[in-house]
């Protein structure tokens, strides 16, 4: 039996020379990676592709022939859509042991950088309103998909990695092996998906409950139907149509801003004014999620997430206000911004401690220090002062996944 390997062409030649005939059990793996892998019904490993601290991180899962080639194109359709999920790398098929014995099939995909499962961000010390943006998150992004017609089929915190997203969290698909694309979802089959939401996360949280580890006066029933009630909402201010007062001539311009609060860009609106009674009705036709990252993609050229977009705006906007009378066009302003604020921020980290937070999620942090410092002495203490204490006495327990290391 010949060892098949098919998927992303630049990658091949570095999950080539992974360990295929052994089974995955048997793969060494990494303490550092391994703390950051979820739970899973399958054998996963993290593994990096070579011995070198900064080689890229793959995921590599074992299922059968038929489910990982599935996957593999489901995760690449997702992929080019802009989804939030994992990026499909290879499928590798006829793997055997040195004995000759057949191995599983196995999927690769990119780990995704600066992330964890969500049993160690809630097993660690976690707030309540880190709780409410975790379920705003996974909500977040089970509208997305359902936007885009895909039916998840096993949304769950454990199919799903959290990353740091300004204030909150952004929340990517691990998992797609069940699910599926439709022209368009009905309303029966989002209920379908919302209802094995709503058990898995319950589940889910009621077995971390039982192991001790949950956060404190949490109930894993009402924290799974809060899930459900934030996805209603922001579906409903996505789809549904808006009566508006023709008397309020900035309603039009609230209801447009209220979608691009939520992250969204509105491409095609309907706008009907009633004969009888005059009123506006406002309906959104077409709507794509990303507005502050495709801002800051524009002006800038940085990826972010999307509340670390609109953060980075923030303080830009604040920039252009002090130099209004520069004579910069908008694009150059932003690089003047990035070039005179952003950057010099956060390369002012140590070499050593460089990595441990993502730089837009770092530049956030730095200003938050800032109004937090600026509240304790009662006077702006300045972007300066605030990045050289957020490295002194925040950065050092910090680490990649944005969560606090506890030091001994």
């Amino acid at each position: 039996m010949a060892l098949r390997i098919t998927g992303l062409g630049e990658e091949i030649a570095a999950v080539t020379g992974l360990p295929w005939n052994q089974s995955l059990e048997e793969w060494p793996e990494d303490p550092a990676l391994a703390e950051k892998r979820g739970i899973s019904r399958h054998i996963v490993r993290l593994v990096r592709a070579t011995s070198a601290e900064d080689a890229p991180v793959y995921a590599v899962k074992e299922t059968v022939s038929e489910f990982a080639n599935r996957e593999y194109k489901v995760l690449r359709e997702l992929t080019a859509l802009k989804a939030p999920c994992v990026e499909q790398i290879a499928v590798v098929e006829g793997r055997v042991d040195t004995t000759g014995e057949e191995l599983p099939c196995a999927i690769v995909t990119r780990f995704l950088p600066y992330s964890l499962p969500y049993r160690i961000l809630l097993s660690g010390s976690v707030t309540a309103h880190d709780i409410n943006t975790m379920a705003n998150a996974l909500a977040l992004l089970l509208v997305r998909l359902h936007l885009l017609g895909f039916w998840w089929g096993d949304c769950s915190l454990s199919n799903t990695l959290f990353r740091r997203d300004a204030e909150g969290f952004a929340a990517y698909l691990v998992d797609a092996e069940t699910g599926e694309f439709q022209k368009t979802l009905s309303d029966g089959q989002r209920e379908h998906d919302l209802e094995i939401a709503m058990f898995n996360v319950a589940a889910e949280l009621e077995d971390l409950r039982l192991s001790g580890v949950l956060y404190p006066g949490m109930d894993p029933v009402r924290a799974a139907e809060a899930v459900i009630r934030r996805y209603r909402r922001i579906w409903a201010a996505l789809k549904e149509r808006q009566i508006l007062d023709p008397k309020d001539r900035h309603a039009v311009e609230r209801a447009m801003r209220q979608l691009h609060d939520l992250g969204f860009a509105v491409e095609e609106v309907s706008i009907t004014i009633d004969g009888d009674s005059q009123m506006l009705s406002f309906q959104p036709r077409l709507v794509a999620a990303g507005y502050h990252t495709q801002r800051l993609r524009e002006l800038i050229g940085i990826e972010t997430e999307e509340l670390q977009a609109k953060r980075l705006l923030a303080s830009f906007d604040r920039y252009r206000a002090r130099n209004e009378n520069s004579g910069l066009s908008n694009t150059e302003s932003a690089k003047k911004w990035f070039i005179e604020v952003f950057e010099p921020m956060t390369d002012r980290v140590p070499e050593s401690m460089r990595g441990r937070v993502e730089r837009a999620q770092m530049f956030h942090e730095i200003l938050e220090n800032r109004w937090y410092l600026s509240e304790q002495k009662g006077t702006d203490v300045g972007l300066e002062f605030a990045a050289d204490n957020y490295i002194e006495a925040i950065l050092p327990y910090r680490r990649d996944s944005g969560v606090d290391v506890i030091t001994q």
